[in-house]
């Protein structure tokens, strides 16, 4: 159950997309913490999903800016729940865009931990036609995928106080679910700037659709580096002017 702490306006204790997994995740991703249900964690995605491998979702915890520890998202239905860990650091505003696989209709969670040691839980339901988890790779069917994997393309774009930058990663990201393919994906991420200081971090999980798309918010100026590992110890390095 919820955290009977003083809350602000914006928590509630009812759950905005009930759902019988809840008590689960509750325990499973979050150790049982105090949480509240929170309208200001923005948990953004289409109503239905109309290409269950490409699924774009917006995480937008900027209401808590300055006081975000850790982000958490997960699809409570996927067979693989799990999506992504961030930790937006120095000059990174807590959101994150990023595209992913459903199985099918499903409550997606956000998970924002502040640093009063309180989840705020940011709730939305996607409908699907389903198999996204479970369907072929695109990218295995394209020729010579193998000389592409680790490519990144992007750029960064102004927007006033802060620029957006915008990914794409040439992956597979096979999540070990199609037969006879073992998962091959990229698990760890690091955002850093031209000093080398790190600006994020991210751990990715199988849930995240092949050819990942990522985006961030960064405060200031001046080159970033996107520094990325796979599970099978694969390491790519690209620059973002």
């Amino acid at each position: 159950m919820a955290c009977w702490l003083p809350l602000a306006a914006h928590a509630v204790d009812v759950d905005p997309v009930p759902s019988v997994m809840w008590a689960f995740y509750h325990k499973q991703m979050l150790g049982d913490a105090p949480f509240v249900f929170d309208e200001r964690v923005k948990l953004l995605a289409p109503p239905f999903a109309e290409d269950a491998r490409q699924v774009p979702l917006e995480i937008d915890a900027r209401a808590f800016k300055g006081e975000v520890v850790r982000i958490l998202a997960w699809a409570e239905l996927n067979p693989l729940p799990k999506i992504v860990d961030f930790e937006p650091l120095n000059g990174v505003l807590p959101w994150l865009s990023i595209r992913i696989r459903v199985e099918q209709a499903t409550p997606l969670r956000a998970a924002v931990l502040t640093r009063d040691g309180l989840w705020h839980v940011g709730s939305t339901l996607i409908d699907a036609a389903g198999g996204g988890c479970t369907a072929p790779s695109v990218v295995r069917t394209q020729p010579g995928w193998e000389d592409r994997i680790g490519e990144v393309l992007g750029g960064r774009y102004p927007r006033g106080e802060f620029s957006r930058v915008r990914l794409q990663v040439a992956h597979p990201m096979d999540n070990g679910m199609v037969s006879g393919i073992p998962e091959f994906f990229i698990n760890q991420a690091e955002l850093r700037d031209q000093n080398d200081h790190l600006l994020a971090r991210l751990e990715l999980f199988p849930a995240v659709s092949e050819n990942p798309n990522l985006a961030f918010d960064i405060e200031g100026t001046g080159q970033t580096r996107l520094v990325l590992r796979d599970n099978s110890g694969n390491q790519f390095d690209a620059a973002i002017p």
